[in-house]
């Protein structure tokens, strides 16, 4: 899904379920539609600074947190580092995270949605949301290692 389909996505989410679409709010959408990175709420902050000083990070996590609820962004919880952020809306897709640095990207793979169904039929359980993470070194890590 282009960045630009995104964004509008999750801003007609937004307005259908009556929240104010503020300046800043409107910048945060912007960068997690477009980001690739999977950011943190810090790293989001301090983007957002750039345009919009007086911003708060209590805004971002509020945002982040009316995002999640409408489920228009995944949160992904690390214990050793900030929890990052997904705004491919719904889709399931894998991550692929380096050990290193911690970059995170999508991985392209056959789609987790048939892995998901498989695993349900055999086992029974309805699933209600899963999470495919595979770890190693990217190839910039590689490169210096």
């Amino acid at each position: 899904m282009s960045t630009d389909i995104r964004f509008e996505a999750i801003v007609q989410e937004l307005k259908a379920h009556g929240h104010r679409l503020t300046p800043q709010r409107m910048a945060i959408v912007k960068l997690l539609a477009s980001a690739t990175d999977h950011p943190s709420a810090a790293h989001l902050y301090e983007r957002i600074r750039q345009q919009f000083p007086t911003t708060s990070l209590a805004t971002v996590y509020k945002t982040l947190n009316i995002l999640k609820d409408l489920e228009l962004v995944h949160e992904m919880g690390f214990s050793e580092d900030d929890n990052r952020y997904d705004a491919a809306g719904s889709l399931a897709h894998a991550h692929l995270i380096c050990t290193q640095c911690r970059k995170i990207v999508d991985a392209e793979v056959e789609p987790v949605s048939h892995l998901a169904e498989s695993i349900a039929k055999r086992s029974g359980y309805r699933l209600v949301s899963q999470r495919v993470e595979f770890y190693g070194l990217c190839p910039e890590c590689q490169s210096v290692a």
